[in-house]
């Protein structure tokens, strides 16, 4: 398989190479860099940033890459530069403390990154051929294993891709490719009956756990619910994930019209009463909504 080593414009796929980047951009990109440096200078630098390591920015990373989806699908297109700037903010501090630590900088992380996109797209950037999206990443599944450099007596093993993903992934995302993969490779049930029968044994033994266990087994046994309840989404073809969140958007709207009704602190409320609020609340939504329709 033939990978170019040079830049892209030298790639010799018979398209004419892509103008150079913005002059402007790249002075934007490199004030940014600056501004971050400036921030992390041990002499007058920010208290804040020079307090920070690549752990404890970790939630923050995590944070800005669902504040950017959420932006992609409700908001407008400054909502999703903004999203993205922050995204990328996070990406420039972890370069930099990693530069300070003197093991890699932004353009290492730029130029490692680019040379995988060029090494993983032969059929753009050599003579590979692909003409479909499933050939393009049968393609590019091949050449990152290859990669990886696998030992040959384990490169058809599955555990270590599925040790990956929950390592490395949200845990609903990689619960959900987890279990795809797993049921591609023949671990599955017969039929939905026997999902269904999962999740059952799964909450009845979480039931038990709670009665008489320790709270770590507690946590084991709501894990194995969540995982169970999940297998029902797969066989269903529903995103945990999209399903999850518009159950908090519902659970929000509901309650801010529960505190439309309230005149008092809602713990000044009886159980009773909080509950006709948020059945009145249901009723105002769907109302609402049937009005639009």
């Amino acid at each position: 398989m033939n990978t170019p080593s040079t830049s892209v414009s030298g790639a010799d796929n018979g398209n004419s190479p892509q103008p150079p980047s913005s002059p402007q951009m790249l002075a934007e990109l490199e004030r940014l860099v600056d501004v971050i440096a400036r921030l992390r200078n041990p002499d007058d630098g920010c208290p804040w940033d020079l307090a920070q390591t690549p752990e404890s920015l970790t939630p923050y990373v995590i944070e800005e890459a669902y504040e950017v989806v959420d932006a992609i699908k409700n908001g407008t297109s400054k909502d999703v530069e903004e999203e993205l700037g922050d995204l990328l903010l996070q990406v420039v501090l972890q370069a930099q403390i990693f530069k300070e630590k003197g093991e890699f900088d932004l353009g290492d992380i730029a130029r490692g990154v680019t040379e995988k996109m060029i090494r993983r797209h032969p059929h753009v950037f050599a003579d590979v051929t692909a003409e479909t999206p499933a050939a393009v990443n049968a393609n590019w599944e091949q050449i990152k294993a290859a990669e990886k450099s696998q030992d040959p007596a384990t490169s058809q093993r599955l555990s270590p891709k599925l040790r990956d993903y929950a390592s490395s992934m949200p845990p609903l995302l990689g619960a959900m490719k987890i279990s795809r993969k797993a049921a591609k490779a023949g671990f599955e049930w017969e039929n939905l009956a026997e999902v269904w029968g999962k999740v059952e044994e799964e909450i009845a033994e979480l039931k038990a756990a709670i009665a008489h266990e320790s709270k770590e087994n507690q946590a084991g046994e709501l894990g194995d619910v969540f995982f169970s309840l999940i297998q029902i989404a797969r066989w269903q073809s529903l995103d945990p994930m999209a399903a999850l969140q518009g159950t908090n958007h519902r659970f929000v709207q509901r309650f801010e019209k529960v505190e439309a009704q309230a005149s008092k602190a809602l713990s000044d409320y009886s159980v009773e009463e909080l509950e006709a609020f948020w059945k009145k609340a249901k009723q105002q939504i769907a109302k609402a909504k049937a009005e639009d329709a």
